[in-house]
């Protein structure tokens, strides 16, 4: 909560003051919506659509925006990181979720394909270095072994099978982001467990 509304979102250019005047944001792999309702409690002015392929999750995303007071500014979609609908958002945003995703560039493509001239997209992934030696450290040994057993043979399950896993890295990620359409790609924020990257349009 602290890290989302206080330092990550402050750090992205420009993109407090979109929300405080009445964005539009699209939280890609949003699970049980917890991202998307603390955005949109901290923005009134703005609208969210919380989008995942997880037609359970989506309906309890649904039922605690009921229950957080938000849902008159927030929606849910059971939909795609590729084939979401919608276009002409300010911020398209992934909370840990793009590297489960099994084409991860298909996803980049249509979050630039979804955002509004100037728009913005924030990609929080877990921190990794580059080099595995500079992942040799108890955050790098936990997260080499969840992606050995979740995010990996997750993303390998799915079509496109890309493998990125919990210790992509920045530059794999800023790779795939610029493939996508991107252009500027940078470190925005960090803490000891998240890499938060700013991608703007070209």
């Amino acid at each position: 909560r602290t890290s989302l509304v206080a330092e990550w979102l402050p750090a992205l250019d420009g993109v407090v003051a979109k929300l405080e005047a009445g964005g539009r944001v699209a939280d890609v792999g949003c699970g049980h919506g917890a991202s998307t309702i603390l955005m949109a409690e901290a923005s009134p002015a703005s609208r969210f659509v919380g989008i995942d392929y997880h037609a359970v999750s989506i309906a309890t995303a649904r039922k605690r925006a009921e229950q957080a007071g938000v849902a008159d500014r927030v929606e849910f979609e059971v939909a795609g990181a590729s084939d979401f609908a919608g276009e002409g958002y300010d911020l398209v945003a992934f909370f840990d979720s793009f590297h489960h995703l099994g084409d991860p560039l298909a996803a980049a493509r249509r979050a630039v394909a979804a955002l509004a001239p100037g728009g913005t997209c924030l990609l929080v992934e877990p921190y990794a270095g580059d080099r595995v030696e500079d992942n040799l450290n108890p955050i790098g040994r936990l997260y080499y072994g969840y992606s050995t057993l979740v995010c990996t043979p997750g993303s390998l399950s799915q079509p496109g099978r890309a493998a990125l896993g919990t210790q992509a890295g920045e530059a794999r990620l800023r790779e795939v982001l610029q493939a996508g359409g991107f252009g500027e790609v940078r470190r925005a924020a960090e803490t000891p467990l998240n890499l938060v990257l700013e991608a703007r349009l070209p």
